[in-house]
């Protein structure tokens, strides 16, 4: 019975109980010296029968995950008790009746929720950033208890109260080096949105000879991905000698922490040789209350970050730095959520940048949203049969192996949060594609319980966010302008079956684009997610080297394209 957890619930809730009945209740409360404000949040409660850690930091999707279950509280006080019944969504579990007999290691966190007043005239109740790039689970200002030990029977669980007396402390801010500098503005779009103070923050990484060379203007290279609490893979010193090699599961590779301090300072060496071009490269900060960036467009839900991020952030950095502050200069590149902001970017902003290299992107035609076309069919989580029942996979390895699917995803988000809320991918995709609901909160592609589409939401999609669709719409006014600018990278194996969808786009791309698209689109070999474009090196490595690998290509890019007069000079210093 090990093997089917879910299984051995069902028999014991039919079997090892006479009545059949199994009963429920875990109070949570928090002590005034945890907080000494009523809170509004989603409070959660983690049963894990793994001792290696916290409960709090071993939920997942995968085959390891441990037990969740959620609940919305509005105006908790401290001291006051709510309680688990079995009433509440659960995962993997579907709620606190079905935990099968065992001992069990119980903690309660309340993931905590700001008031917002939007400029649409709705108020929503989200979790705010606080530095960590939306992690429910490590947030500052979030509450959390001390794991206890509890025994769950065969008669199930009850008389537990779990006393949240602790406070997830701030993220200390990273200081400036002379590399690198970090900034952060208010953004006056999206403070006029959210009906508060919102700010964009950015990592800069400055070229070689950047003070000693006043006169020189840089062009810019914007690195876009998840949430950066540093600029990432720069490192001026060589591994640290006494490092102890770490395992990395995702890879299967030994020492694998010793290989990125490597590849780091490799990068340094790189950046700092005398061949090596002169540009700015900077990594932003767009967390959002739905996710940990806003993925850099404009939405119904989080307002306007796409036009922020051009018109004000940007050209923030770009006068502060000394940037040439032309689309011609401008660049972009990233994998995964950073592949797709690259691209779309690109389209949404075809003038103000010169060219994107996205990698692995996130479902750019909504056809293969994953192995979903929200066009066509009925259901996300359940194939079409008439006499069998099959699940659409969400996860697999290089040779196919499933490990997780879309319904238990999604069933994932619904505890950790309703109404989008979750801070996960699905949520997220929704809280950016979709329209507005009557409430404030994002439309539903679909019902997160049964998997059924919404049409309504998907046609919404795709006239606004289906990039494949959007280019062949508009391409007679898009394409002269995207001549030379779109590069698309991607493992034909990638986990999360992202390859489907540049298989379509590049049909498109290759076939019938007129003008003639003149860029590239490339595959790895059994790649797996985040395959970036090197045909010789494994991704481990590859994904180590997005700041430098495009640079030739870049380089390229400007001699063809750079208009009459450009400054092609003053940064090509040695």
């Amino acid at each position: 019975m090990q093997y089917f957890p879910f299984l051995a619930g069902l028999l014991l809730m039919a079997c090892g109980n006479p009545d059949g009945q199994r009963t429920a209740e875990i109070s949570v409360s928090f002590s005034s010296g945890a907080s000494d404000s009523a809170l509004d949040g989603r409070l959660l409660l983690m049963l894990s029968s793994d001792p290696s850690g916290e409960p709090r930091f071993q939920i997942g999707t995968g085959l390891n995950t441990q037990l969740i279950f959620g609940m919305n509280v509005d105006g908790m006080a401290p001291g006051e008790t709510r309680s688990f019944t079995g009433e509440e969504p659960g995962f993997p579990y579907a709620d606190l009746t079905s935990v099968p007999p065992g001992e069990y290691r119980a903690q309660a966190l309340l993931h905590v929720y700001e008031t917002f007043n939007l400029s649409t005239g709705h108020t929503v109740k989200l979790p705010m950033d606080n530095g960590e790039g939306q992690q429910w689970n490590r947030s500052p200002g979030n509450l959390y208890s001390q794991p206890v030990t509890v025994q769950v029977t065969e008669d199930g669980i009850s008389g537990l109260e779990i006393v949240m007396d602790q406070k997830i402390p701030p993220i200390p801010e990273p200081a400036d080096t002379p590399w690198i500098k970090h900034i952060r503005i208010r953004s006056e779009r999206l403070s006029e949105y959210w009906g508060r103070d919102m700010y964009l923050g950015a990592h800069v990484l400055l070229p070689k000879g950047f003070e000693e060379h006043p006169e020189a203007r840089y062009p810019l290279m914007v690195f876009h991905g998840h949430f950066p609490s540093d600029f990432g893979g720069f490192r001026t010193e060589p591994p640290d000698p006494g490092l102890e090699p770490e395992y990395s599961e995702r890879f299967d590779v030994e020492g694998y922490n010793i290989i990125q301090q490597q590849e780091a300072y490799d990068f340094y060496q790189r950046w700092t040789s005398p061949d090596f071009p002169r540009f700015l490269i900077i990594e932003i900060q767009h967390p959002t209350p739905y996710y940990d960036d806003s993925y850099a467009v404009n939405s119904a839900s989080q307002g306007p970050y796409g036009d922020a991020i051009t018109y004000e952030l940007i050209p923030y950095i770009e006068e502060q730095f000394r940037g040439l502050g032309e689309g011609w200069a401008r660049f972009l590149y990233g994998g995964s959520t950073g592949g797709w902001e690259a691209l779309a970017v690109q389209v949404k902003y075809p003038e103000e940048y010169n060219g994107c290299f996205a990698a692995c992107p996130d479902p750019i035609d909504f056809r293969a949203y994953c192995l979903t076309n929200i066009y066509e069919d009925q259901n996300a989580y359940w194939y079409d049969s008439e006499h069998k029942t099959l699940e659409v996979p969400a996860h697999r390895d290089y040779l196919g192996h499933i490990q997780s699917t879309v319904r238990e995803q999604n069933h994932l988000e619904a505890v950790l949060g309703d109404k989008s809320r979750s801070g996960q991918q699905w949520d997220i995709w929704e809280a950016t594609y979709s329209p507005q609901g009557a409430d404030g909160y994002p439309e539903r592609i679909w019902d997160k319980h049964s998997g059924e589409i919404n049409r309504e939401v998907a046609e919404y999609w795709r006239e606004n966010y289906d990039l494949r669709h959007i280019l062949e719409r508009d391409w007679e006014k898009l394409g002269p302008s995207l001549r030379g600018k779109i590069h698309i990278y991607c493992g034909d194996m990638d986990n999360y079956y992202l390859n489907n969808a540049v298989y379509l786009m590049e049909d498109f791309l290759e076939q019938t684009t007129d003008p003639y698209y003149e860029g590239e689109v490339l595959y790895g070999d059994r790649a797996e997610h985040c395959w970036n474009g090197d045909p010789e090196l494994p991704n481990h490595i590859s994904r180590l080297r997005y700041n430098s690998m495009y640079v030739p290509k870049i380089m390229d890019r400007i001699a063809q394209s750079a208009p009459p007069g450009a400054d092609l000079e003053s940064w090509r210093y040695r």
